[in-house]
């Protein structure tokens, strides 16, 4: 029989316990074992979207995703599992067994590494600690796909999304909710505003208009949009920017030359993709770049 390679998403679930954190693991009565949330890929779903509905199923928590914490890789029988791993935060939310997992312990990240059984889930605790728990998420979003600038007849500004585009916004929108957004802003372009709009409408609030995040506003005001970005990450929370292709590789990479982090000099934005870009204060520690197909 030839091997499968079985897809799997998972997370290290944390929240505030005084000055620190504690972790959340899981007891699987079947293998008896102690392990990080995770499961199996849905078809059609992302490492992320399955990483946030699994510790959902496993653990009763509301998460919001944070950063990608790597993988892991491992056999199962003939098979081989490939889990992508994340921080989560814990939101609300209760425990009820059942015949997957039985037991759930809220344990500091000493107790926590010392119950886990298996190296490898130690191996993502350790990256975890790496970095502080507690960052502020933005999700940086480049609007969805547009018709041809050619064929529209009117404003630039006013050109739509495509009907591939509209097929791209539910995928943004369900990320919205995978990471706890709570506020919405676009550059004014029509095309950027539906792009994030349906997370708007999720939390019930309006699309905050930033003009110079738009290509036009952008060129010759670069560190004035990358300072009003700050100033939007200062507010907390975990707020989403609809933008454009003009914009998005150069303000990451402007943000990440500030903090002294290293990203690819080819920063990739396709339209519809994401950035999810993580803060300690106004210092970008980590980025992670997401694919909408």
């Amino acid at each position: 029989m030839a091997s499968r390679e079985i897809l799997a998403g998972g997370a290290v679930v944390w929240r505030p316990a005084g000055e620190a954190v504690e972790v959340a693991l899981v007891h699987r009565p079947r293998y008896r074992d102690w392990t990080l949330p995770k499961g199996k890929l849905e078809p059609r779903e992302s490492t992320r979207v399955a990483a946030w509905r699994e510790v959902r199923e496993e653990t009763g928590a509301r998460v919001a995703l944070g950063r990608l914490l790597g993988g892991t890789r491992y056999r199962v029988g003939p098979d081989r599992k490939v889990v992508e791993y994340f921080a989560a935060r814990y939101l609300s939310g209760s425990f009820e067994p059942s015949d997957e997992v039985d037991e759930l312990r809220w344990l500091p990240l000493a107790g926590a590494f010392e119950l886990l059984s298996y190296d490898r889930d130690r191996t993502v605790l350790r990256a975890f600690t790496a970095l502080p728990a507690d960052l502020t998420s933005l999700l940086l979003v480049r609007h969805a796909k547009a018709g041809s600038r050619s064929e529209w007849p009117e404003a630039d500004e006013l050109r739509p999304l495509s009907r591939n585009g509209e097929k791209q916004v539910e995928p943004i929108r369900l990320l919205g909710t995978v990471y706890g957004a709570d506020r919405v802003y676009a550059a004014p372009l029509v095309r950027c505003v539906r792009t994030v709009e349906p997370v708007a409408d999720d939390l019930g609030v309006k699309v905050r208009e930033e003009e110079l995040l738009s290509e036009k506003a952008y060129e010759g005001m670069a560190e004035a949009a990358a300072r009003r970005v700050l100033e939007i990450v200062a507010d907390g929370g975990v707020p989403v920017i609809g933008s454009q292709g003009g914009v998005i590789p150069d303000l990451v990479t402007r943000l990440a030359a500030a903090s002294g982090l290293s990203v690819d000099r080819r920063l990739r934005a396709k339209k519809g993709s994401v950035w999810a870009l993580f803060f300690d204060g106004s210092r970008l520690l980590a980025a992670d770049y997401l694919e909408v197909p």
